[in-house]
């Protein structure tokens, strides 16, 4: 198949404030060996140079400001990716967070997995994991117990979607509550419950970066805020259970959960 006879893949990017990496990420999406594709920008007001960027690009990429600001930067991010959803043409779209890039042979490799099964409506490949001096490739071993109420999944740059399921998956994710709870979590519970699966491709197709000021520094395992996130997470579970007319399930973990979010209170 010639590619421009292939779908069209929409490859939207969300920044904010990532001047430092953003025309990496571009860059990545520019030449990947998949051709028949558009690339969506959408930018949350940054305040760095990032615009100035976006300028030197606008003959070969299409970018908007999201002038629909929140205090919780979750949010802010959700409403960035609806908007370019919205905005997109393609068959199949490609979440990708600025600071991080993409193998050059992703999306096409990606496209083939949708298209050999019909049924894949969610896809997350796996992350190499980039540090500042550093590359490491972790081993994703799926939980093995049942005291958890969701599995495993990769982040969200590792996130590829059709895009007539994302619609459906955005009218329900969109819930202006559980500010610490992101994207990449909404959407794989949404699919999880759906689809009684995550498909995880096995393959390291996304480099995912280890920035200093990432949000998630915030939720160190097992502590106070890790808790706290985790009690949202079980609620966010549980209400989208109840969106989907399933039975809302009682695992180890929730309450656990919950019994310590009570003592730290």
């Amino acid at each position: 198949m010639s590619q421009t006879k292939k779908p069209l893949a929409s490859i939207i990017i969300v920044n904010f404030n990532n001047a430092k990496y953003l025309e990496k990420s571009l860059n990545s999406v520019l030449s990947q060996s998949y051709k028949n594709k558009e690339i969506i920008v959408i930018d949350d007001i940054s305040k760095d140079k990032s615009l100035e960027i976006l300028k030197k690009y606008k003959k070969i990429i299409k970018y908007y400001v999201n002038k629909t600001k929140t205090n919780y930067g979750s949010y802010n991010q959700i409403n960035s990716y609806y908007k370019g959803i919205l905005k997109s043409k393609g068959k199949y779209l490609f979440l990708l967070d600025s600071d991080d890039f993409f193998n050059k042979h992703k999306i096409e490799l990606v496209v083939k997995k949708f298209q050999e099964d019909k049924s894949n409506k969610v896809l997350f490949d796996l992350p190499i994991i980039k540090f500042q001096n550093k590359i490491v490739k972790n081993k994703f071993l799926q939980k093995k117990f049942l005291l958890s109420s969701w599995p495993r999944f990769t982040p969200q740059s590792c996130i590829s979607i059709e895009k007539k399921y994302a619609l459906k998956v955005f009218k329900i994710l969109k819930i202006k509550k559980y500010p610490t709870i992101w994207l990449d979590f909404r959407i794989a519970i949404i699919s999880f419950l759906h689809f009684k699966e995550i498909v995880i491709i096995d393959k390291y197709l996304t480099y995912y970066r280890q920035v200093s000021n990432s949000a998630s520094k915030k939720y160190r395992t097992m502590s106070k805020n890790w808790w706290i996130r985790r009690k949202e997470a079980h609620d966010f579970f549980s209400n989208i259970s109840k969106k989907l007319k399933l039975k809302n399930t009682h695992t180890v973990d929730k309450v656990i959960t919950k019994f310590i979010n009570i003592l730290i209170k």
